[in-house]
């Protein structure tokens, strides 16, 4: 690949296990200083069991991979693709896109800079990137020699020079795929008193098995895992077999040992030993992956030699363990959050640790893709409160950093799975949930529709706090519609609600947005008031967000009352709150809110400056407010307007 540096875009094609993903990452460290920007990994997933991975996904991946803080990463895939497009501009990287599945999957990750090269594998030519300029590099077998110089650097020169004509049927055997010898010969690597021409036998074998299920191109390899496989200590073989039913795609050694109901430290030696037989790669932060090929190896092997019930067993404490650590992560970012305690049967032995509330929203971060494998399989398994239970644990991600489609995807599974169990609450949970979901991007409609059906549910089930909630987030449409009338009605029906049941929390909630409805009704004595009270009720509170949002309604009442110096102290005092705990959604509300203030005291330069600030970081969210945002830009180009 020493031209390739002159096309944008190389394709390496050819069958699984020729070397495509090898050859890629091996001319990238050969490169790496000819792209001083870095460079950029994405497994594209074209042939995994549970379906390739989505560009939109992927974006995402890449976009927090370039700076971006991960809650300002959008939903839609076009703004995704923008942003990314604006950032790559002006670098000099590669981009690896390994294992895809079509051109549509890779287009929007193409980087935009003329400088920039993107290397693609496949095991297709396809023919929508051929047709826009990509150099095409299709991959063959290796000849025998070079099949003969890989298989001496896995297992050693001497034992092929022992046996010169068994090296080269064995090679044979592996069709000269580099998948094949390196999986061939760490078996024979680990087994140093057995002769070349045995290893020659147990693959002629296999591939006579093999040979009326498999596709050609997969014999060889099939065969070697096969035999690789047999030759597995049995502790090491149960591993990868329950690995193998694992629903996504890194893992760490916790899973695995909570998974196999073994020691963590035992997890990381048999994890080990299927990293040096070469049936599972090991990855950055203690992550381990599966080729595809033998994932499915694993996987059909697990069918195939494990009881069904302990498949299911494997499955319930995979699962159990995510949900364990997900709640564990969502009571350390939300310590409030007392009721979040999922119904696990396995609970783990040695539970996940995090060092903070920063740790723990950047490991639900990482896992997200994960949980969303789980909720997957969860279905098919007929688990039905999983998949609720995983969309209440992963709550404090979606507040903090958005993911509106992963989100909105995983809240779609847990209504499915409550409706499927004919679960009453859960079914009311999930639609309020979605409610709030489908509100967060806009859809005003699909909103107050989710809330209105989980107000009848909550009613009928009794459960009157409920019930207030379903109240409260129709005063959010309301509001959103720019009915505050409304918006006040369901509100104080909310409060009264909140006040009969003794709800100090939700009492405080709810009068913040009563407060705020006020304000935009002009009765900002009353307003303030309401304010005033939920800042007493939540100033003891462990609720830092919160207590910053009353602190940004106070500032616009005080504003529309006109005490504009009252407004900026607490409009600032929100803004350093929520930037401190991180909040993009709040941080985008304070600054809207003394781009108002500026513009009110006629400082026109410093308004336009909060509401950009405002307008990027609502764009990065994906948020319905931007457009209130280019509203407030225009009417400062609008002379004489105050």
């Amino acid at each position: 690949m020493d031209t390739a540096r002159e096309s944008r875009v190389i394709l390496l094609t050819g069958p699984p296990g020729v070397g495509k993903t090898a050859l890629a990452v091996h001319w990238g460290h050969a490169v790496r200083d000819d792209f001083p920007d870095g460079s950029l990994f994405a497994d594209l997933h074209g042939y995994a069991p549970d379906g390739p991975a989505s560009a939109g996904d992927v974006l995402a991946r890449f976009l927090r991979a370039l700076g971006v803080d991960p809650r300002q990463v959008p939903p839609d895939l076009a703004e995704l693709t923008g942003i990314y497009r604006s950032i790559m501009i002006d670098k000099r990287m590669l981009v690896v896109l390994d294992d895809a599945l079509t051109a549509a999957q890779v287009l929007p990750l193409l980087p935009s800079s003329p400088e920039s090269v993107a290397v693609v594998t496949s095991r297709l030519r396809l023919g929508g990137l051929a047709a826009g300029g990509a150099r095409i590099i299709q991959l063959g077998r290796l000849d025998a020699e070079a099949a003969l110089e890989l298989l001496a650097r896995t297992m050693g020169e001497e034992r092929i020079l022992a046996q010169p004509h068994a090296a080269r049927e064995l090679v044979e055997l592996c069709a000269r795929l580099p998948l094949a010898i390196c999986v061939a010969g760490a078996r024979l690597a680990a087994r140093t008193r057995w002769p070349v021409s045995e290893m020659v036998d147990a693959m002629a074998h296999e591939r006579e098995r093999l040979a009326a299920l498999t596709m050609e191109d997969d014999i060889p390899v099939h065969s070697a895992l096969r035999v690789s496989y047999s030759a597995l200590p049995v502790e090491a073989a149960r591993m990868y077999r329950l690995m193998g039913l694992f629903p996504g795609t890194n893992f760490d050694s916790a899973v695995a040992a909570a998974t196999a109901a073994v020691a963590r430290a035992q997890a990381k030696q048999l994890l080990g030993m299927l990293t040096d037989a070469n049936l599972l790669d090991d990855t950055v932060g203690g992550q381990y992956r599966f080729h595809d090929l033998t994932r499915l190896h694993a996987r059909e092997t697990a069918e195939r030699e494990e009881l069904s019930s302990a498949r299911a067993e494997a499955i319930r404490r995979m699962l159990d363990w995510l949900l364990t650590a997900t709640a564990d992560a969502c009571r350390v970012v939300m310590p409030y959050r007392s009721d979040v305690a999922p119904d696990v049967r396995y609970p783990p032995a040695e539970p996940v640790r995090f060092a903070g509330p920063s740790g723990a929203l950047d490991w639900l971060d990482r896992e997200l893709p994960n949980v969303i494998a789980a909720a997957r399989l969860a279905m098919s398994e007929r688990l039905w409160l999983v998949p609720p239970q995983l969309a209440d644990t992963m709550w404090p991600l979606f507040v903090y950093r958005g993911r509106y489609a992963e989100r909105l995807e995983l809240d779609r599974l847990g209504l499915n799975a409550a409706r499927e169990n004919g679960d009453a609450v859960g079914v009311a949970k999930m639609l309020y949930k979605l409610g709030r979901s489908v509100m967060d991007i806009g859809q005003l409609d699909q909103a107050q529709d989710y809330f209105g059906q989980a107000l009848d549910a909550w009613r009928d089930l009794g459960q009157r706090d409920r019930a207030a909630g379903s109240l409260r987030r129709l005063g959010f449409v309301a509001r959103a519609r720019t009915r505050a009338d409304d918006a006040i009605g369901w509100f104080s029906r909310a409060l009264a609600e909140y006040r009969e049941l003794s709800d100090a929390r939700h009492i405080a909630l709810t009068l913040t947005d009563l407060g705020d409805a006020l304000t935009e009704a002009d009765r900002t004595d009353e307003a303030i008031s309401a304010l005033t009270e939920a800042a007493s009720l939540l100033a003891n509170s462990d609720d830092p967000y919160n207590q910053s949002r009353v602190m940004t309604r106070l500032g616009r009442a005080h504003a529309r009352a006109g005490r504009l110096e009252t407004a900026a102290a607490q409009l600032d005092q929100a803004l350093r709150a929520m930037r401190e705990i991180g909040s993009v959604r709040g941080e985008a509300e304070a600054l809207l809110s003394l781009g108002d203030l500026a513009f009110q005291a006629g400082n026109r330069n410093e308004a336009r400056i909060r509401y950009a600030a405002a307008q990027r970081l609502l764009i990065s969210l994906g948020s319905l407010d931007e457009a209130l945002v280019t509203v407030r830009l225009a009417r400062l180009d609008r002379p004489g307007q105050h």
